[in-house]
């Protein structure tokens, strides 16, 4: 009975965003969400665009995952990555405003040439794909155990609605549901939180921040997102490409209310979490405690809004995917028909993969964020200290570094390999994640700066 609940609950939420999808007849609208008549999007409608793009279903159940293992810590932990609002602003008014370029692309094309955009096209191909296999994914488990008929069914049912009103109207069309998306989720959150308050069990004092240890997981967990905040927007195109639409004061205003109001959200989540550990019994499974503490009611209502985000960000997914491959990588052109085939391929690619993919959802988030530390010092030298003719060397540097600790940490949390563990006697997870982007940090900064004292100390002639 719940399953079918949730079936008709898809449908409806797909219906009603595909009667508000515009269907665009403009390249423009499709793929920078312009308007019919040519105009950026307002305020409220960049600002909740922005919010149900990043509430992705993997994420709003990481932070549950996350509150269930490691308490409060793990909370504000994840809490920290939506901290990359505000650097996504700062990296976009520095590009636009202060160096003139309109695209990431462009950016680093004009600094390091092919090797600039080749490297980023692998870390946003990576972060595309993953953002599409761990949305479809989370929703599949929603209706049964992976490999099942109702997993599979589900999830291509789902992919085929989304796609749907995805290729009316691309960038425009996500836009456009957004609000729509953001109301039904924020019905449905609301009346989570009116269930968990009137629990008699409830209680604030479970959420306690223990004290600042390093042997605590959650705090480890902390200060890695600490490290990857920075770097970890740019390598999204789904956050970033919105930086690029509007103008200076409604770009920077959408991103500051994007993170606060994000932000609430994850900790909403992740709050939910922490309770149900306090109300474990022993060994007893996260989604076992919480069906047992809230009941089935409640639990569709927590299901329906993973559904919406999923739904939500999936779409705005598509629509990067069409952009990256026509206008930024250029495989095609620019086209309407182009756009929607782009979309197509890079969905059923991604479908492809949920069936013969893993299903640790944060191994997939650890993953991205590891891979977008190499744009750490691009962001330091290049976009903030204005760096310029910078011998490419580096950047690959930084790029072979991220990717190889990428690789490393994929095979060690997947148990192929105990090379860290071996070598350092790091065993768990968080650990190793936070020993391995320390590489990357101090490796691509040494890079960097060694590149900067030959250019400076050598070949002063290119200045910078």
């Amino acid at each position: 009975m719940p399953s079918t609940v949730l079936v008709f609950f898809v449908v409806a939420v797909a219906a009603v965003s595909i009667f508000l999808s515009p269907k665009t007849n403009s390249e423009q609208s499709f793929f920078l969400g312009y308007t019919q008549d040519g105009l950026p999007p307002s305020l409220l409608s960049l600002m909740v665009s922005h919010v149900m793009t990043w509430l992705f279903a993997r994420s709003l159940l990481n932070a549950v995952i996350l509150g269930f293992n490691y308490g409060v810590w793990g909370v504000l932990a994840y809490a920290v990555y939506y901290g990359s609002f505000i650097s996504a602003a700062f990296i976009v008014d520095s590009i636009r405003f202060k160096h003139g370029f309109t695209s990431i692309h462009d950016f680093l094309n004009d600094r390091f040439g092919r090797v600039g955009t080749r490297c980023y096209h692998v870390v946003v191909g990576i972060r595309l794909m993953s953002e599409v296999f761990a949305n479809l994914l989370v929703v599949g488990l929603l209706f049964g155990p992976e490999g099942s008929g109702a997993y599979i069914g589900i999830i291509l049912f789902f992919s085929l609605f989304t796609l749907f009103y995805s290729v009316q109207g691309g960038l425009r069309a996500s836009i456009r549901t957004g609000g729509f998306q953001m109301i039904v989720f924020t019905m449905l959150l609301a009346a989570l939180i009116g269930v968990v308050l009137g629990i008699p069990e409830f209680s604030w004092a479970v959420f306690e921040v223990q004290p600042f240890n390093l042997s605590e997981p959650g705090v480890v967990l902390l200060l890695v997102a600490f490290l990857h905040v920075i770097s970890y927007p740019m390598h999204d195109p789904v956050l970033m490409d919105r930086g690029f639409i509007a103008d200076r004061q409604t770009t920077r205003r959408s991103f500051f209310h994007a993170y606060w109001m994000s932000t609430l959200f994850i900790v909403i989540f992740g709050i939910l979490g922490v309770f149900a550990a306090s109300q474990a019994l022993v060994n007893e499974a996260m989604n076992t405690v919480l069906l047992r503490l809230l009941g089935p009611i409640p639990m569709l209502f927590f299901s329906a809004a993973l559904i919406v985000a999923a739904m939500s960000s999936l779409n705005s997914t598509l629509s990067s995917s069409a952009k990256w491959v026509a206008l930024d990588m250029k495989v095609m052109a620019p086209t309407l028909k182009n756009g929607r085939t782009a979309m197509c391929l890079f969905l059923l690619l991604s479908v492809l993969l949920v069936f013969v993919g893993s299903n640790d959802v944060f191994t997939l988030f650890a993953l991205s964020g590891l891979a977008s530390l190499y744009l750490l010092p691009v962001i330091v030298f290049s976009v903030c200290l204005g760096w310029s003719a910078l011998p490419t060397w580096c950047y690959g540097f930084s790029f072979v570094l991220a990717l190889g600790a990428t690789l490393l940490y994929f095979f060690e949390s997947s148990q192929y390999t105990q090379v860290i563990a071996s070598l350092t006697g790091i065993s768990d997870s968080p650990s190793q994640l936070l020993a391995l982007s320390l590489i990357v940090v101090v490796g691509s900064f040494l890079a960097f700066c060694l590149a900067k004292w030959i250019q400076v100390r050598w070949y002063p002639v290119y200045g910078g």
